[in-house]
Protein backbone atom coordinates (compact mmCIF):
# COMPACT_ATOMS: atom_id res chain seq x y z
CA UNK A 1 0.00 0.00 0.00
CA UNK A 2 1.14 3.64 -0.92
CA UNK A 3 -0.32 6.93 -0.35
CA UNK A 4 -1.68 8.72 -3.18
CA UNK A 5 -3.69 12.07 -3.83
CA UNK A 6 -6.63 11.37 -5.23
CA UNK A 7 -9.47 12.64 -6.53
CA UNK A 8 -13.33 11.88 -6.72
CA UNK A 9 -14.81 15.08 -8.05
CA UNK A 10 -13.40 18.36 -9.32
CA UNK A 11 -13.50 21.47 -7.67
CA UNK A 12 -11.39 23.74 -5.26
CA UNK A 13 -7.95 22.84 -3.80
CA UNK A 14 -9.74 20.92 -1.04
CA UNK A 15 -10.74 17.94 -3.59
CA UNK A 16 -7.49 16.09 -3.33
CA UNK A 17 -7.14 13.81 -0.30
CA UNK A 18 -4.55 11.09 0.48
CA UNK A 19 -5.44 7.34 0.00
CA UNK A 20 -4.06 4.52 0.90
CA UNK A 21 -4.33 1.68 -2.43
CA UNK A 22 -2.40 -0.65 -3.58
CA UNK A 23 0.24 -0.36 -6.39
CA UNK A 24 0.38 -4.05 -8.11
CA UNK A 25 2.83 -5.12 -11.40
CA UNK A 26 3.30 -3.61 -14.31
CA UNK A 27 1.66 -5.41 -17.15
CA UNK A 28 3.00 -5.43 -20.47
CA UNK A 29 4.66 -2.28 -21.63
CA UNK A 30 4.33 -1.16 -17.86
CA UNK A 31 7.09 -0.49 -15.51
CA UNK A 32 6.73 0.05 -11.56
CA UNK A 33 8.28 3.37 -10.07
CA UNK A 34 9.29 4.17 -6.44
CA UNK A 35 9.36 7.82 -6.46
CA UNK A 36 12.06 10.42 -4.99
CA UNK A 37 10.14 13.99 -6.22
CA UNK A 38 7.09 14.55 -7.81
CA UNK A 39 6.33 17.61 -10.23
CA UNK A 40 3.51 20.15 -9.99
CA UNK A 41 2.66 21.90 -12.88
CA UNK A 42 -0.53 24.47 -14.17
CA UNK A 43 -1.66 21.75 -16.02
CA UNK A 44 -2.82 19.56 -13.14
CA UNK A 45 -4.91 22.47 -12.11
CA UNK A 46 -6.79 22.08 -15.15
CA UNK A 47 -7.54 18.30 -14.29
CA UNK A 48 -8.45 19.03 -11.02
CA UNK A 49 -11.44 21.55 -11.74
CA UNK A 50 -12.00 19.55 -14.52
CA UNK A 51 -11.37 22.04 -17.53
CA UNK A 52 -9.18 19.04 -18.98
CA UNK A 53 -12.24 15.72 -18.31
CA UNK A 54 -10.92 12.63 -16.83
CA UNK A 55 -12.23 9.69 -15.40
CA UNK A 56 -13.01 9.83 -11.93
CA UNK A 57 -12.31 9.00 -9.29
CA UNK A 58 -8.51 9.59 -10.49
CA UNK A 59 -4.90 10.62 -9.37
CA UNK A 60 -3.32 13.94 -10.59
CA UNK A 61 0.23 14.63 -11.53
CA UNK A 62 2.14 13.68 -14.55
CA UNK A 63 5.57 14.42 -13.68
CA UNK A 64 8.22 12.31 -11.86
CA UNK A 65 11.59 10.86 -10.89
CA UNK A 66 12.54 8.27 -8.86
CA UNK A 67 13.66 4.17 -9.59
CA UNK A 68 12.34 1.35 -11.55
CA UNK A 69 11.21 -1.69 -9.27
CA UNK A 70 9.50 -3.62 -11.87
CA UNK A 71 9.34 -3.95 -15.95
CA UNK A 72 6.77 -5.67 -17.59
CA UNK A 73 7.09 -7.43 -20.94
CA UNK A 74 8.09 -5.76 -23.68
CA UNK A 75 10.10 -2.75 -22.53
CA UNK A 76 13.06 -2.87 -23.43
CA UNK A 77 14.79 0.35 -22.92
CA UNK A 78 14.30 0.39 -19.03
CA UNK A 79 15.79 -2.19 -16.18
CA UNK A 80 14.84 -2.71 -12.39
CA UNK A 81 17.81 -0.03 -10.61
CA UNK A 82 17.55 2.30 -13.44
CA UNK A 83 17.07 6.07 -12.26
CA UNK A 84 14.06 7.42 -13.80
CA UNK A 85 12.27 10.75 -15.51
CA UNK A 86 8.96 11.29 -16.98
CA UNK A 87 6.46 13.66 -17.82
CA UNK A 88 3.07 12.54 -19.47
CA UNK A 89 0.99 9.82 -19.54
CA UNK A 90 -1.78 8.97 -17.32
CA UNK A 91 -2.50 10.81 -14.23
CA UNK A 92 -1.12 9.23 -10.95
CA UNK A 93 2.17 11.10 -10.33
CA UNK A 94 1.30 12.59 -6.86
CA UNK A 95 2.09 9.11 -5.22
CA UNK A 96 4.85 7.19 -3.56
CA UNK A 97 4.88 4.89 -6.28
CA UNK A 98 2.97 3.60 -9.30
CA UNK A 99 2.50 1.55 -12.02
CA UNK A 100 2.45 3.98 -15.48
CA UNK A 101 2.80 3.09 -19.31
CA UNK A 102 6.96 3.15 -19.91
CA UNK A 103 6.51 4.79 -23.44
CA UNK A 104 7.12 8.44 -21.50
CA UNK A 105 9.87 7.36 -19.55
CA UNK A 106 13.46 8.00 -19.55
CA UNK A 107 16.58 6.98 -17.82
CA UNK A 108 18.10 9.99 -15.75
CA UNK A 109 21.54 10.69 -15.93
CA UNK A 110 23.43 10.64 -12.94
CA UNK A 111 24.61 14.43 -13.37
CA UNK A 112 20.89 15.05 -12.59
CA UNK A 113 19.06 15.14 -9.08
CA UNK A 114 15.72 13.59 -8.48
CA UNK A 115 14.45 16.68 -7.65
CA UNK A 116 16.00 18.52 -10.51
CA UNK A 117 14.28 15.86 -12.66
CA UNK A 118 11.02 15.82 -11.15
CA UNK A 119 10.75 19.48 -11.52
CA UNK A 120 12.55 19.82 -15.24
CA UNK A 121 10.78 17.26 -17.04
CA UNK A 122 7.03 18.35 -18.50
CA UNK A 123 8.64 22.51 -18.08
CA UNK A 124 12.05 21.56 -20.21
CA UNK A 125 10.16 19.50 -22.22
CA UNK A 126 7.34 21.99 -22.67
CA UNK A 127 10.30 24.75 -23.82
CA UNK A 128 11.97 22.47 -26.10
CA UNK A 129 8.71 21.98 -28.51
CA UNK A 130 8.47 25.56 -28.08
CA UNK A 131 11.29 26.83 -29.23
CA UNK A 132 12.82 23.82 -31.64
CA UNK A 133 9.48 22.07 -32.96
CA UNK A 134 7.21 25.35 -33.56
CA UNK A 135 8.55 27.40 -35.92
CA UNK A 136 7.59 30.71 -37.53
CA UNK A 137 6.94 30.62 -40.63
CA UNK A 138 10.08 32.56 -41.54
CA UNK A 139 12.19 30.63 -39.24
CA UNK A 140 13.52 31.65 -35.71
CA UNK A 141 17.47 33.31 -36.18
CA UNK A 142 19.67 34.76 -33.33
CA UNK A 143 18.58 38.23 -33.27
CA UNK A 144 14.97 37.57 -33.42
CA UNK A 145 12.33 39.07 -31.08
CA UNK A 146 10.16 36.93 -29.55
CA UNK A 147 7.87 37.07 -26.36
CA UNK A 148 6.97 35.01 -23.42
CA UNK A 149 4.65 35.48 -20.95
CA UNK A 150 4.78 34.17 -17.22
CA UNK A 151 8.59 34.61 -17.85
CA UNK A 152 9.39 34.09 -13.89
CA UNK A 153 7.37 30.61 -13.77
CA UNK A 154 8.68 27.13 -14.36
CA UNK A 155 8.83 26.93 -18.41
CA UNK A 156 9.42 30.88 -18.63
CA UNK A 157 12.87 30.40 -16.21
CA UNK A 158 13.42 27.73 -18.40
CA UNK A 159 12.57 29.41 -22.00
CA UNK A 160 14.41 32.83 -21.00
CA UNK A 161 18.17 30.83 -20.16
CA UNK A 162 17.37 28.35 -23.38
CA UNK A 163 16.37 31.73 -25.90
CA UNK A 164 19.37 33.37 -24.42
CA UNK A 165 21.27 30.13 -26.05
CA UNK A 166 19.59 30.23 -29.09
CA UNK A 167 20.91 33.62 -29.41
CA UNK A 168 17.18 35.34 -29.63
CA UNK A 169 16.19 38.41 -28.16
CA UNK A 170 13.41 37.22 -25.54
CA UNK A 171 10.87 39.74 -23.85
CA UNK A 172 9.47 38.55 -21.04
CA UNK A 173 6.47 39.65 -19.08
CA UNK A 174 5.40 38.94 -15.70
CA UNK A 175 3.45 40.68 -12.70
CA UNK A 176 5.77 42.03 -10.52
CA UNK A 177 9.50 43.83 -10.28
CA UNK A 178 10.66 41.23 -8.43
CA UNK A 179 9.80 38.87 -10.97
CA UNK A 180 10.66 40.89 -14.11
CA UNK A 181 14.56 40.83 -12.40
CA UNK A 182 14.04 37.22 -11.98
CA UNK A 183 13.58 36.72 -15.53
CA UNK A 184 16.28 38.86 -16.69
CA UNK A 185 19.33 36.91 -14.55
CA UNK A 186 17.76 34.16 -16.17
CA UNK A 187 18.53 35.62 -19.77
CA UNK A 188 15.43 37.62 -20.76
CA UNK A 189 16.41 40.55 -23.25
CA UNK A 190 14.03 42.70 -22.30
CA UNK A 191 11.52 42.58 -19.28
CA UNK A 192 7.59 44.28 -19.14
CA UNK A 193 5.36 43.99 -15.71
CA UNK A 194 2.00 44.05 -17.61
CA UNK A 195 0.39 45.16 -13.97
CA UNK A 196 1.80 48.65 -14.20
CA UNK A 197 2.71 48.79 -18.43
CA UNK A 198 0.75 47.88 -21.53
CA UNK A 199 2.71 45.32 -22.77
CA UNK A 200 1.95 45.59 -26.03
CA UNK A 201 2.71 48.90 -26.72
CA UNK A 202 6.31 48.33 -24.89
CA UNK A 203 7.13 45.17 -27.39
CA UNK A 204 6.03 47.95 -30.16
CA UNK A 205 8.57 50.16 -28.92
CA UNK A 206 11.16 47.58 -28.14
CA UNK A 207 11.43 46.29 -31.79
CA UNK A 208 11.27 49.78 -33.37
CA UNK A 209 7.46 48.86 -34.32
CA UNK A 210 8.07 45.52 -35.88
CA UNK A 211 6.72 43.32 -33.53
CA UNK A 212 7.79 39.80 -32.62
CA UNK A 213 8.13 36.63 -35.16
CA UNK A 214 6.46 33.99 -32.29
CA UNK A 215 4.16 34.61 -29.35
CA UNK A 216 4.62 31.97 -26.47
CA UNK A 217 1.21 32.48 -23.78
CA UNK A 218 0.24 30.05 -21.41
CA UNK A 219 -1.79 32.77 -20.20
CA UNK A 220 -4.88 33.10 -22.18
CA UNK A 221 -7.91 35.13 -22.38
CA UNK A 222 -6.52 37.99 -20.06
CA UNK A 223 -3.45 38.52 -22.85
CA UNK A 224 -5.15 36.84 -26.22
CA UNK A 225 -6.29 40.00 -28.19
CA UNK A 226 -2.86 42.14 -27.11
CA UNK A 227 -0.83 39.77 -27.81
CA UNK A 228 -1.68 38.97 -31.34
CA UNK A 229 -0.93 42.57 -31.22
CA UNK A 230 2.41 42.16 -31.02
CA UNK A 231 3.48 40.15 -33.82
CA UNK A 232 4.78 41.19 -37.09
CA UNK A 233 3.60 39.93 -39.89
CA UNK A 234 3.29 36.63 -41.04
CA UNK A 235 4.10 35.99 -37.32
CA UNK A 236 3.41 33.47 -35.00
CA UNK A 237 0.70 32.97 -31.59
CA UNK A 238 1.54 29.44 -30.04
CA UNK A 239 -1.06 29.20 -27.15
CA UNK A 240 0.04 26.96 -25.06
CA UNK A 241 -2.32 27.19 -21.94
CA UNK A 242 -5.07 28.78 -20.00
CA UNK A 243 -4.28 29.93 -16.71
CA UNK A 244 -6.67 33.00 -17.14
CA UNK A 245 -9.43 31.25 -18.92
CA UNK A 246 -10.40 29.86 -22.50
CA UNK A 247 -9.09 32.54 -25.05
CA UNK A 248 -12.36 33.52 -26.55
CA UNK A 249 -13.80 32.78 -29.79
CA UNK A 250 -12.51 34.51 -33.07
CA UNK A 251 -12.99 34.63 -36.79
CA UNK A 252 -10.28 33.48 -39.14
CA UNK A 253 -10.78 37.32 -41.17
CA UNK A 254 -9.09 38.64 -37.93
CA UNK A 255 -5.26 37.04 -38.72
CA UNK A 256 -5.66 38.36 -42.05
CA UNK A 257 -6.32 42.34 -40.77
CA UNK A 258 -3.45 41.75 -38.15
CA UNK A 259 -0.50 40.74 -40.96
CA UNK A 260 -1.46 37.46 -42.30
CA UNK A 261 -0.46 36.64 -38.52
CA UNK A 262 -0.45 32.27 -37.79
CA UNK A 263 -2.27 30.29 -34.97
CA UNK A 264 -1.50 27.11 -33.13
CA UNK A 265 -2.88 25.66 -29.79
CA UNK A 266 0.23 23.04 -29.20
CA UNK A 267 0.17 20.58 -25.59
CA UNK A 268 3.48 18.59 -25.07
CA UNK A 269 1.24 15.13 -25.44
CA UNK A 270 0.95 15.86 -29.02
CA UNK A 271 4.89 15.84 -29.08
CA UNK A 272 5.95 13.04 -27.06
CA UNK A 273 3.40 10.39 -28.20
CA UNK A 274 6.18 8.63 -29.40
CA UNK A 275 9.12 6.43 -27.95
CA UNK A 276 11.23 7.96 -30.28
CA UNK A 277 10.59 11.90 -30.12
CA UNK A 278 10.18 11.69 -26.25
CA UNK A 279 13.60 9.97 -26.04
CA UNK A 280 14.74 12.79 -28.77
CA UNK A 281 13.61 15.42 -26.77
CA UNK A 282 14.71 14.66 -23.05
CA UNK A 283 18.09 13.97 -24.78
CA UNK A 284 17.97 17.66 -26.06
CA UNK A 285 16.92 19.10 -22.51
CA UNK A 286 19.09 16.35 -20.29
CA UNK A 287 21.90 18.03 -22.31
CA UNK A 288 21.56 21.80 -21.51
CA UNK A 289 20.53 20.83 -18.13
CA UNK A 290 23.63 18.64 -17.25
CA UNK A 291 26.31 21.21 -18.88
CA UNK A 292 24.82 23.76 -16.74
CA UNK A 293 23.85 26.13 -19.51
CA UNK A 294 20.22 26.00 -18.70
CA UNK A 295 19.58 26.17 -14.65
CA UNK A 296 16.34 24.30 -13.04
CA UNK A 297 15.05 26.74 -10.35
CA UNK A 298 13.16 24.84 -7.69
CA UNK A 299 11.21 27.90 -6.06
CA UNK A 300 8.66 25.46 -3.45
CA UNK A 301 8.80 22.59 -1.66
CA UNK A 302 5.89 20.49 -0.68
CA UNK A 303 5.53 17.33 1.35
CA UNK A 304 2.88 15.29 -0.36
CA UNK A 305 0.55 15.67 2.79
CA UNK A 306 0.82 19.40 1.32
CA UNK A 307 -0.37 18.92 -1.64
CA UNK A 308 -3.53 21.65 -1.11
CA UNK A 309 -0.98 24.04 -0.25
CA UNK A 310 0.84 23.74 -3.30
CA UNK A 311 -1.79 24.32 -5.65
CA UNK A 312 -3.50 27.15 -4.24
CA UNK A 313 0.03 29.14 -4.35
CA UNK A 314 0.16 28.10 -7.91
CA UNK A 315 -3.61 29.66 -8.49
CA UNK A 316 -2.65 32.91 -6.97
CA UNK A 317 0.66 33.07 -8.86
CA UNK A 318 2.14 33.50 -5.95
CA UNK A 319 5.33 30.90 -7.33
CA UNK A 320 8.19 31.72 -9.48
CA UNK A 321 10.14 28.55 -11.08
CA UNK A 322 9.59 25.25 -10.27
CA UNK A 323 7.18 23.67 -7.42
CA UNK A 324 7.95 19.97 -6.47
CA UNK A 325 6.41 17.65 -4.14
CA UNK A 326 8.78 15.54 -1.61
CA UNK A 327 8.71 11.98 -0.11
CA UNK A 328 9.72 11.34 3.24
Amino acid sequence: MVRTIEIRQTGGPEVMQIVDRPVGEPGPGEVRIRHHAIGVNFVDVYFRTGLYPSKLPSGLGAEGAGVVEAVGSGVTHLTVGDRVVYAGGLQGSYSEARVMPALTVCRLPGAITFETGAAMMLKGLTAQYLLKRCPPAEGLHAGDFVLLHAAAGGVGLIMCQWARLLGLQLIGTAGSDAKCELARANGAAHTINYSTEDFAARVKEITGGRGVKVVYDSVGKDTWESSLNCLRPFGLMVSFGSASGPVPPFTPAMLAAKGSIYVTRQTLFTHIATREATQAMADDLCSVVASGDVKIHIAQRHPLADVQQAHRDLEARKTTGCTILTLA
